[in-house]
């Protein structure tokens, strides 16, 4: 026996002739058998993978930083990165000064340094929850006792895990530190002459300072020392950090054993205590770390020297995350 459906809805029986479609016919027809065991659903696992890739969706679709977010859901003090088109500032204050100041600010600390040679004052980046600090080598160099104030006043004591003076990068710990605010470290390949971005650090120990500006060059070839005792110029009125630039000796003598690297030149205002603190992009992830400046002393100044100087350099954070390896397995260089 054959049976088949009209495209008119209807439904025929060869051997019974035509009959007429009930007023309101079902569509499609019920099944002529309802099956004995119907197959329950299949249960979808929601397991910890598939709860962090939805808040990961919801971090980006807010405009927040996703590695961050990540970071503080698994509780891994794992160093937040990203790519430059990631955003930590808030949606309603993207692309503002005053809203890259609010969301990094809590992940820049000062630092103080003491050592026989005297004392020096620097700035640092959080990159981890439990207080590891990213700084230039030269602000702890030969210190003998460091101890680090949080952008909420809080005070820790800190222990040097490793340093790099040939690119003047230094490592620090906190000791018993947790639930920091860690800063997401960009992306420096991406950044563009005319790039705004802003600096934040301690300039003669004023905590917290913000300044702005534009990046004004990139691989500027700039030549500090790495004699321990250089670093302690740092903390010493009217004078900087000494580098070498474009064949010129800037804030001193750099003396015999130097080295050199590529940097971020900015025209953002920095000053002695902005050394280790951070240069950012507008979407508030970390472009480097600020590590000379060129500051004219009033005694020693000479009419080329007046004027607005807005020369600074900082290492680029490409340089820093491919050290990070080193300076935690514990080098000395």
């Amino acid at each position: 026996m054959t049976e088949s459906f009209h495209r008119s809805g209807e439904y025929q029986n060869p051997h019974e002739g035509p009959q007429q479609a009930p007023v309101n016919p079902e569509w499609p027809p019920p099944p002529a058998y309802a099956p004995a065991h119907a197959p329950h659903p299949k249960k979808r696992k929601r397991g910890p993978v598939a709860l962090i890739a939805a808040v990961a969706i919801v971090a980006a679709a807010i405009g927040g930083g996703t590695a961050y977010g990540i970071q503080e859901l698994t509780g891994n003090d794992t160093v937040a990165s990203s790519s430059t088109s990631t955003t930590v500032v808030p949606a309603g204050q993207k692309g503002t000064v005053a809203g890259v100041a609010k969301a990094v600010s809590p992940s820049i600390v000062e630092i103080s340094a003491r050592s026989n040679a005297g004392s020096s004052t620097g700035s640092g980046v959080i990159i981890t929850g439990d207080g590891e600090i990213v700084t230039n080598n030269h602000v702890i160099s030969g210190a003998s006792q460091i101890k680090v104030t949080t952008s909420d006043g809080t005070s820790y004591t800190a222990k040097v895990v490793g340093t790099d003076s040939k690119k003047d990068l230094a490592l620090i710990k906190l000791e018993n530190a947790s639930g920091l605010k860690a800063a997401t470290l960009g992306d420096s390949s991406g950044v563009r002459v005319g790039d705004q971005v802003v600096a934040i650090g301690s300039p003669e120990g004023l905590s917290g300072t913000v300044t702005s500006g534009i990046i004004s060059a990139l691989d500027r070839d700039v030549t500090v020392p790495t004699e321990e005792d250089q670093g302690q110029q740092q903390g010493q009125p009217d004078d900087g950090w000494p580098f070498e630039f474009g064949g010129r000796q800037f804030n001193g003598d750099t003396g015999n054993d130097t080295t050199t690297y590529k940097a971020l030149q900015t025209d953002a205002s920095l000053n002695p205590g902005n050394s280790g603190g951070a240069l950012i992009d507008m979407n508030g992830t970390i472009i480097g770390i600020n590590s000379a400046m060129y500051s004219p002393t009033g005694s020693a100044s000479s009419s080329s020297d007046a004027g607005s100087v807005g020369l600074g350099f900082a290492i680029p954070i490409n340089t820093v995350k491919a050290d990070l390896a080193k300076l935690r397995a514990g080098a000395t260089d």
